[in-house]
């Protein structure tokens, strides 16, 4: 199967100088009173299943303590819109999202990815340029994490969750805010913060199943939704639409 038109399309869109660094889309989520939550999360790069490039996984973090955690372990069906200004493209995205914590993690589901999905046929075949099989959650994880800039660190090693009241701003001065690598880590102020930074930091995995594409640049202006099917083969059905 070859690679969806909609994923070469957000990869022309992203290779548009105006569009260099719109690397940020909204994420929403529902909660258990059905009320829905919003917010913007930096997208971390796709993840393609070894010999199943009509299969792309797109990757995102945040906090295990967030709240956005728990909605999506209830209700993992989530919806991302993408807009990149610069070639007038915007990308809506609906899918399941998956939650990949430490391994020891209480809610640690990599042990057991759902059969029938894009994340079993990844976690079988591993990812596409990886050598060997079964694909190594801990280790895509660790090296995001150390992919982050130190200040980007330093958020996942506050003391309190994500959303929790606190008395003043003042109260934020007093939580790191630079994590170095482990290797360049010099005291062990900075060793412990790397590892309860790690232990908080968690990865977003979204497996696309549907694709509402516009092109507001062309006149007249462009829709086309992608539609992948439920079976083994995972095709993907294009329908032309009233933008």
């Amino acid at each position: 199967m070859a690679s969806p038109r909609w994923i070469k399309a957000i990869s022309n869109a992203l290779n548009v100088p105006e569009n260099k660094g719109k690397v940020v889309y909204q994420v929403a989520t529902v909660d258990s009173h059905n009320l829905p939550h919003v917010r913007s999360q930096i997208h971390r790069g796709f993840i393609t299943p070894k010999g199943s490039p009509n299969l792309p996984l797109l990757m995102t973090s945040t906090d295990a303590r967030s709240p956005k955690v728990v909605q999506m372990l209830s209700t993992p069906s989530v919806e991302l819109a993408w807009w990149m200004e610069g070639s007038q493209d915007q990308f809506r995205i609906s899918g399941r999202a998956f939650i990949v914590p430490p391994p020891d993690h209480a809610f640690h589901i990599m042990s057991d990815v759902p059969r029938g999905t894009a994340l079993a046929v990844l976690d079988e075949k591993g990812e596409e340029g990886q050598e060997g099989g079964k694909f190594d959650w801990e280790k895509k994880r660790r090296e995001v994490f150390a992919s982050m800039k130190p200040e980007m660190k330093a958020s996942w090693c506050i003391p309190v969750a994500p959303g929790s009241i606190i008395p003043s701003y003042d109260e934020v001065k007093k939580w790191p805010n630079s994590v170095p690598n482990i290797d360049e880590a010099s005291t062990a102020e900075d060793k412990n913060n790397w590892n309860e930074a790690l232990s908080n930091f968690v990865l977003m995995v979204i497996e696309p199943v549907q694709v509402d594409w516009v092109q507001l640049a062309p006149r007249p202006n462009r829709r086309t939704r992608f539609s992948r099917t439920d079976d083994a083969v995972f095709e993907w059905i294009e329908d032309i639409l009233v933008p």
